[in-house]
């Protein structure tokens, strides 16, 4: 949990004194909105990882509190979260809403969700700063075994989408199969292929960077197409 106690006091000190700032990467929100978010992700998350919540449709989540007071509830919040979720076996069975259904989903899902929200705001501040290389490139893992491979794949040709990171190890070739997807992390020949960082592959696939800020080949609308299908989170 050290990623998570990490990135989310870098999100509390990047939005302490700018609550009313807009956050660039989710235009329909202020920083105050994006803290508010993410305290609740960790609230909920914490109360499935400790067992307390079995049943997500029951759940109503408390109003986040006046913005002199924000700050101050989000840290407890991400503390309790990390708290609770660093004490845990991470083959212990809980609801998730994906394929994998323990603790260790809900222990990735909390680092990868605060590292992406602390990078929007950090850039609602004017800071640009990356997501560290290893948990992106985990997060890029994360994201076609669990989101990606949720959505339907019509419009991918065969040869799929390749991407490549240029800052340490990490391919991922992404084609469909038998009506879902494949991912193989190796090097291969796709329809677009796009290189970057660790940091920006991840950044790319939640919407955070355009395919003109990478290095790309190939067939761009492929990438849009493959893209469009997901929201900002």
């Amino acid at each position: 949990m050290y990623a998570l106690r990490r990135d989310g006091a870098r999100l509390a000190e990047a939005a302490a004194g700018h609550l009313a700032a807009p956050v660039p990467s989710c235009p329909e929100w202020t920083v105050a909105d994006l803290v508010g978010h993410t305290g609740a992700v960790h609230r909920f998350w914490t109360a499935v990882g400790s067992g307390e919540l079995t049943d997500p449709s029951g759940y109503a989540p408390l109003p986040r509190p006046a913005e002199d007071g924000l700050i101050e509830w989000f840290t407890e919040g991400l503390e309790l979260c990390a708290a609770t979720l660093e004490t845990l076996d991470p083959e212990l069975p809980r609801w998730t809403w994906s394929d994998r259904k323990d603790v260790g989903f809900i222990q990735r899902r909390m680092a990868q969700e605060q590292a992406v929200h602390t990078w929007d705001g950090l850039a609602a501040a004017g800071r640009d700063e990356p997501v560290e290389p290893a948990l992106a490139a985990d997060g890029v893992d994360e994201f076609l075994a669990h989101f990606a491979r949720a959505k339907e794949t019509a419009g991918l040709p065969e040869a799929g989408l390749h991407l490549h990171a240029t800052d340490g190890p990490g391919e991922w070739w992404i084609r469909p199969a038998d009506g879902g997807w494949r991912v193989d992390r190796e090097h291969g020949k796709g329809a677009v292929a796009v290189r970057g960082t660790r940091s920006d592959l991840l950044l790319l696939l939640w919407r955070r960077r355009g395919a003109d800020q990478l290095e790309t080949f190939g067939d761009l609308a492929v990438l849009e197409d493959f893209l469009s299908a997901f929201s900002r989170g």
